[in-house]
């Protein structure tokens, strides 16, 4: 039986490697999984959340290059590694972007950046201001890949911590829906008889509610925030993955080995856990994929409503609802680089989805 189980792994693998577009989504998805934990390492602009305003040089097209003058703050922020590493700097300095500058004597003279041909403000700053006196350390070229949006801040910054918003909102929300959902599943579809006309209730009414209705209620109850909005995705989500583990357990509780198991005297949680579940777990990995695009959806839709992810995080579908105007003014790239971001990651869980289907499809 076990040879027989991996062999039928074996073969799902093999038809899970000959699907180009499920392999290639799967190696898309683990590249954005990297991005969107190490997005502070990647990240030009490495302070927390990417907020480093520079309203001088807002709205400015991919590949703008100015010279950045960071002045040095005398508030110390301790922060460790591991901080620094998946939280961003709190980042206690100033930049300044100018357009030209001089040392004079002792003194630093700069020219702050104006654009639309106006002439920036012209500055000085005493050299002490600098450790060792060496203030052209703290100028440099910078270069803004993607722009800059409304605020001055760097949009490709923004997007790739952006990323981790909607990457993990997927992983919470699924995981919360597979646990309420195998549950209530596998409860009403094992007992049957009135624990499952109870728990069918509720699955009816809970899938009679609008998704995003729900969600919004869900969010107003808990309160605006991070983890609120990933609770609140994964606690509609649930339904469909109870409907499809009790319809798949209605059917294997008929099988042999399941008679067998209750012939040996086996209680019902080991039939469940260790007998029906691992053999219906195929189509539940399925809807997981499904249900992995949906969440990024509705968390974008809930950013762009304005009760997702709040100021000052970086969150796809919050950068969609701040620069959707910029469409019709010429700059559509700040809506069209994050509106981007949501469609290649939904279409590749899409597409394992489709891929995953395939491979684990025995009749195939």
């Amino acid at each position: 039986m076990s040879h027989k189980s991996n062999s039928l792994k074996h073969l799902a693998l093999q038809k899970f490697k000959r699907n180009f577009w499920g392999v290639f989504s799967f190696c898309f998805i683990i590249l954005v999984g990297v991005i969107s934990v190490f997005a502070y390492v990647l990240a030009p602009d490495d302070s927390q959340y990417a907020n480093q305003m520079h309203l001088a040089i807002h709205s400015k097209k991919p590949g703008f290059k100015v010279n950045m003058l960071t002045m040095p703050s005398e508030i110390s922020n301790e922060q460790s590694g591991f901080d620094k590493l998946f939280f961003g700097k709190k980042n206690a300095n100033t930049e300044i972007p100018i357009s030209d500058y001089a040392i004079e004597d002792d003194v630093l003279v700069y020219k702050e950046y104006a654009s639309d041909g106006l002439e920036g403000a012209e500055k000085s700053v005493k050299l002490n201001t600098f450790p060792n006196n060496a203030s052209t350390d703290y100028i440099v070229e910078k270069t803004f890949l993607f722009g800059t949006d409304k605020y001055g801040r760097d949009l490709l910054s923004r997007i790739l911590v952006g990323a981790r918003i909607s990457f993990f909102i997927g992983f919470v929300a699924v995981l919360i829906s597979l646990i309420i959902g195998i549950l209530m599943g596998s409860i009403a579809g094992y007992f049957g008889g009135r624990v499952d006309a109870i728990i069918m209730w509720i699955i009816n009414v809970t899938w009679s509610i609008p998704t995003l209705l729900l969600v919004i209620a869900i969010t107003l109850a808990l309160g605006k925030g991070f983890w609120q909005v990933f609770i609140a995705v994964g606690l509609t989500m649930w339904v469909e993955v109870a409907r499809v583990v009790r319809g798949q357990i209605i059917s294997a509780k008929e099988m042999q080995y399941v008679t067998a198991a209750r012939a040996l005297g086996y209680n019902d949680y080991r039939i469940i856990t260790k007998h029906i579940l691992p053999n219906i777990m195929a189509p539940v990995i399925v809807i997981s994929a499904a249900n992995f695009a949906a969440a990024i959806l509705i968390e974008s839709g809930l950013s762009f409503l304005g009760i997702g992810a709040q100021p000052p995080m970086a969150s796809w579908g919050a950068m969609i609802k701040d620069h959707y105007n910029y469409i019709i003014l010429g700059k559509p790239y700040l809506a069209i680089i994050p509106g981007l971001c949501i469609m290649s990651l939904v279409m590749a869980f899409m597409l394992i989805g489709n891929a995953l289907r395939d491979a684990l499809d025995v009749k195939g």
